[in-house]
């Protein structure tokens, strides 16, 4: 029983020694130098984004014209397709136009942690 009790009274401080260390401050900073091409990067991302946005406006033009032509000729089932191409349409929109501040949040939450 003795030897049990003194492997657990030396275990166990060293456990929370373990545990309870504080990471040192390492100081990674997100930074433009460190790889080529990162200027590049950014306008691709732009004219991807300016794409996404454009798609976006094509699809709702498309989802209001079919919900229109549903109404009009009493089809139920193509002016309800129709009202949900405009919901996604709209959808995608928002979160092309919203997801640098949708990333930027999470990186201000996780450098809160």
């Amino acid at each position: 029983m003795s030897l049990v009790v003194s492997e657990r009274v030396t275990v166990l401080p060293d456990l929370l020694q373990v545990l309870l260390a504080v990471p040192a401050d390492i100081g990674v900073t997100p930074n433009d130098s460190g790889l080529p091409g990162i200027a590049q990067l950014r306008t691709i991302v732009g004219a991807v984004m300016t794409i996404g946005l454009v798609l976006s406006v094509l699809a709702l033009i498309c989802a209001a014209i079919v919900w229109g032509l549903g109404s009009f000729s009493s089809n139920p089932h193509l002016a309800a397709r129709g009202k949900t191409g405009v919901l996604v349409a709209c959808i995608a929109a928002l979160v092309t136009g919203a997801s640098v501040t949708f990333v930027t949040f999470a990186w201000n939450v996780g450098q809160a942690i």
